[in-house]
């Protein structure tokens, strides 16, 4: 709970009163006492999930985000932009609450964990992904109370699909197996988990073509509480400070053995004018700027890296290496 803070003048003003009997300190703390506000607390509303917790969720749901953007755009050929607006927990009853009263739904089982999520598609932009795929312009025309069966088919599939990007975005953290139980468009049908239950829900704004509309995934606490301890900021430090294990360092080893790499050496330079290079016949010659008493260096991927001298090892051109450039040409 936040306090007001007190400037300098005020503090030297209560300073002075108490100092010269105007205020009795101890009728000043009763005072504070009886001005304390309190804060209401609604059961119906705790918190499961931390701050840090919601952090860790957030930071999949934007990857997933990315990798729905580049699904829709090579799907449907279109303008396609997919973003997390907001991650935010609330108990299930709400959320229904807060759906249209009809709308498109996706009930995914989520294997290994336990519970099911919903994948809601807001009608404007779930038909705008309908008309586009087969073959319009991507228009949207909410007409969610006469889907046809072929219609509730297509639709069911492509979203199938498309939550395929979750199970790769959730990868880093958990494997599931997504598999589509439900397709439904009333939520009035739809009970996962009980009203007061709390649920994560992550919002993304969604754009496709010219139509925007908003995509939620509710996610009960049940199916993230065998995991929920690695959504912290620790467990991902963790993860990226974990070393590789031997058989990976000599696995890594051996194959930087067998790269390519480009090594060549530069006899000299020089630099002629575009006259005199028009005037150039055969047996002219022209000057390097090497000095025959100074070495060589040879280019590893163009990076200077020894020092060589010219030579020949039986009947072909060789250098024998000096030593090490040390960084000096660069």
């Amino acid at each position: 709970m936040s306090e007001d803070v007190l400037s300098q003048g005020e503090i030297d003003a209560l300073l002075s009163a108490i100092s010269s009997g105007e205020m009795d300190a101890d009728e000043l703390k009763e005072q504070k006492q009886e001005e304390r506000k309190v804060r209401d607390y609604d059961f119906k509303r705790a918190l499961r999930f931390s701050k840090d917790q919601i952090r860790g969720l957030t930071r999949i749901h934007e990857n997933f985000a990315r990798l729905l953007t580049s699904f829709f755009a090579g799907q449907l050929r279109s303008f396609s932009e997919v973003s997390v607006a907001s991650v935010d927990q609330v108990p299930y009853e709400e959320f229904v609450r807060s759906m249209p009263q009809r709308t498109v739904l996706n009930i995914f089982s989520v294997e290994p964990l336990e519970g099911r999520i919903m994948y809601e598609v807001n009608p404007n932009i779930a038909y705008a992904i309908l008309d586009r795929t087969l073959g319009g312009e991507g228009k949207s025309s909410n007409k969610v109370d006469s889907l046809t069966e072929i219609e509730s088919r297509i639709m069911s599939r492509l979203f199938e699909k498309a939550f395929e990007s979750l199970e790769e975005a959730w990868g880093s953290l958990v494997e599931i197996d997504l598999t589509l139980e439900e397709f439904e468009v009333n939520p009035q049908f739809i009970q996962m988990v009980s009203p007061n239950e709390t649920v994560v829900i992550v919002s993304l704004n969604a754009q496709i073509g010219e139509t925007s509309g908003m995509m939620n995934i509710c996610i009960p606490h049940m199916v993230l509480e065998p995991i929920i301890s690695k959504l912290s900021v620790h467990y991902w430090m963790q993860k990226e400070k974990t070393k590789s294990s031997p058989e990976d360092a000599e696995h890594l080893s051996k194959s930087l053995n067998n790269v390519d790499v480009e090594a060549k050496v530069l006899l000299g330079e020089s630099g002629v004018s575009i006259e005199e290079f028009l005037k150039l016949n055969q047996e002219d010659v022209i000057m390097l700027n090497q000095s025959i008493e100074e070495p060589l260096v040879m280019h590893i991927n163009n990076e200077p890296k020894f020092y060589v001298q010219p030579g020949k090892q039986k009947r072909h051109m060789a250098v024998q290496i000096l030593g090490e450039t040390r960084g000096e040409e660069e």
